[in-house]
């Protein structure tokens, strides 16, 4: 029976890849983020000089409570639309402090909205800026991070008031910045110079997004991690270097030319990027250096080509910059209607994009319909089902051959009990007589794999999923049943997950994935056991390993499997008694004669003849 054991293989090592997946990487690149924006919140309420050092990061050495960090530098202009709130500094006018006003940091509508970016002197400064290179070896005075600039007019930036900004620099050259923003991420930045002296100059225009300091878990993602955290930017192809190639002090920075792109840096959810002019070439490059001890700042940039201007001429250039939730339809939008290529790819869709991204495209497409994320979730079950329908039905059909000749199957057994060569002889022969397949019953289950790590993907990387809640005690799906019989199934009022390490995340077994086990374990019964007791035994565990396995995966992934299984169940017992099979489901339901052993239970004594 070489070929079940292949398959049981190949099963297990699939659970054991999903299983070191979820422990070692989604659950803690999860309790990263927290962990920072927690560190970020606790920041804002200090009053002290030197808050307390941000968990799984390196922060700034002398890092300021935000609202002291606001007010150094002097006076700052208020950016006020429907989706951000926050100011940039006048001086400088650097984009630096920003906070998204339809994102909290928990469920709780009254918790603290989210923090992207913010100035330098706080844990985790995380900024914007454009302007202009002079020619090397030029003496000219360009603006800079102290450039005290001059606001025509008053009051804030918001969709319907952009801000003007002037600045002379005493030797003929009069720059302007005009800064627009619509309703949702995007700002429009317009930077021009005057030439009123007498000599020729050229300038280069650029923009870059920096931070400094990261989460751990971005530090750390590699080659097996479910999502991407760092540098990101298009450009003829996705680019998307982590943080972790530049570790290493000296790393020369990665660059590229393209027309039409953007570049700059993402977070599981949130991202800062720039965008050049989308019909000219630019020079891109991500970029790391040691600011002190081990606190790294990390750059994005470009730069466009030169502008030469004589003497009474003028140059403008209009950069954006994208600082906001990755939101499919807002990215979409940007890219379909605004020219801003491969925006999308923004969204790390994995290596089964071309079924992730229709999977989440259709799973919106219900939400929006249906109002609720888990129901979303289960109707996107049927329609996979429904796609799979007539593979499914064949295999069903053979599964319930199957089922039809194990009495024989057992003659076979005990007829050649002792011949192992010609018991499998006998069985493949049994097999082609009556055209059965022994690997058809798990064939449906592999053909879902694919749609369930695209949904695992969707679940854990799209911020529609965040904070999206079902019904009962499920308030977001995206991340772990919180229920458990640590904290009595939610009558206490804590979240084990919250508490307990990443490696023993799987103890902690809520409602929902004790019921994908039991649903898992009822598919198990309907179908027939392998002939080899080992593997009968290995697969009656597999509802228990999977029910362990599950604890630690989001509760939306755990309702979708849950609901297939069950959607299986009826569509395999349905089709088994069209064919005739006798499907004792009750009597199969009974602990088999191993396990009974292993309890110390007896078999009901014969009835006498």
């Amino acid at each position: 029976m070489s070929e079940n054991r292949n398959l049981l293989l190949a099963i297990l090592l699939s659970v054991a890849v999903l299983g070191v997946w979820q422990v070692f990487v989604a659950g803690p690149q999860m309790r990263a983020e927290q962990a920072k924006q927690a560190a970020i919140h606790h920041q804002n309420q200090q009053n002290i000089h030197g808050a307390p050092q941000a968990p799984g990061a390196a922060p700034s050495v002398s890092a300021l409570s935000r609202g002291q960090a606001l007010e150094r530098g002097g006076t700052r202009i208020r950016i006020e639309t429907p989706s951000v709130e926050g100011s940039f500094l006048l001086k400088g006018g650097r984009i630096d402090d920003l906070r998204l006003r339809n994102y909290h940091e928990t469920v709780d509508r009254k918790s603290p909205e989210i923090i992207l970016l913010s100035p330098q002197g706080t844990a985790y400064p995380y900024y914007a800026q454009f302007g202009w290179v002079a020619q090397p070896g030029s003496k000219t005075a360009v603006p800079d991070d102290s450039t005290p600039w001059t606001q025509d007019g008053s009051g804030a930036l918001s969709p319907d008031h952009p801000v003007t900004l002037t600045w002379d620099n005493g030797h003929g050259l009069k720059f302007t910045r005009r800064i627009a923003i619509d309703d949702k991420y995007m700002f429009t930045v317009t930077d021009s110079v005057a030439n009123t002296s007498p000599t020729k100059v050229t300038l280069y225009p650029f923009a870059y997004v920096a931070r400094d300091g990261a989460t751990q878990s971005a530090l750390s993602a590699g080659y097996m991690s479910t999502l991407h955290e760092g540098f990101v930017g298009f450009g003829d192809g996705l680019k998307d270097p982590t943080y972790s190639k530049f570790k290493d002090e000296g790393t020369p920075p990665q660059t590229f030319t393209a027309t039409g792109g953007w570049i700059g840096i993402t977070d599981k959810y949130w991202m800062a990027t720039v965008i050049p002019p989308q019909n000219e070439s630019f020079d891109g490059a991500f970029s790391a250096k040691t600011l002190h001890d081990t606190v790294k700042n990390y750059q994005a940039d470009y730069r466009l080509g030169a502008r030469k201007l004589n003497s009474g001429a003028t140059a403008s250039v209009t950069h954006r910059l994208f600082a906001g939730a990755k939101v499919y339809d807002t990215l979409n939008t940007y890219q379909e209607k605004s020219g801003v290529s491969g925006f999308l790819l923004a969204i790390d869709w994995g290596w089964f994009r071309p079924i992730t991204q229709p999977i989440f495209w259709l799973l919106d497409k219900y939400f929006r319909w249906l109002g609720n994320f888990g129901i979303a979730i289960l109707l996107l079950t049927v329609t996979v089902k429904l796609l799979f329908f007539p593979i499914a039905n064949a295999q069903y059909k053979s599964m319930g051959k199957m089922k039809k000749v194990q009495p024989e199957m057992e003659r076979i057994k005990e007829r050649f009990k002792d011949d192992v060569q010609k018991q499998q002889q006998a069985m493949m022969e049994l097999y082609r007589r009556e055209k059965v397949n022994p690997v058809s019953g798990c064939l449906p289950m592999l053909l879902i794999i694919p749609v369930f790590f695209s949904l695992y993907k969707v679940i854990n990387v799209t911020i529609e999923a965040r904070q999206a809640p079902f019904y009962g005690w499920i308030h977001d799906l995206s991340v772990p049943d919180p229920t458990s019989i640590i904290n009595l199934f939610g009558l206490l009022p804590f979240n084990p997950h919250a508490y307990l390490p990443a490696f023993l995340g799987f103890l902690s077994i809520g409602i929902w994935p004790i019921l994908m086990g039991i649903t898992q374990w009822l598919q198990t019964k309907l179908n027939p056991a392998p002939a080899d007791p080992v593997q009968a035994q290995m697969f009656a565990y597999m509802p228990l390993i999977f029910t362990f396995m599950f604890a630690n995966f989001a509760a939306g992934l755990v309702i979708y499997y849950t609901w297939n299984n069950l959607l299986s169940v009826a569509q395999q017992y349905y089709i088994m008694k069209r064919q005739g099979v006798e499907v004792h489901l009750v009597e199969n339901l009974k602990p088999p004669a191993w396990l009974r052993g292993l309890l110390g239970s007896r078999s009901p004594p014969a009835e006498p003849k």
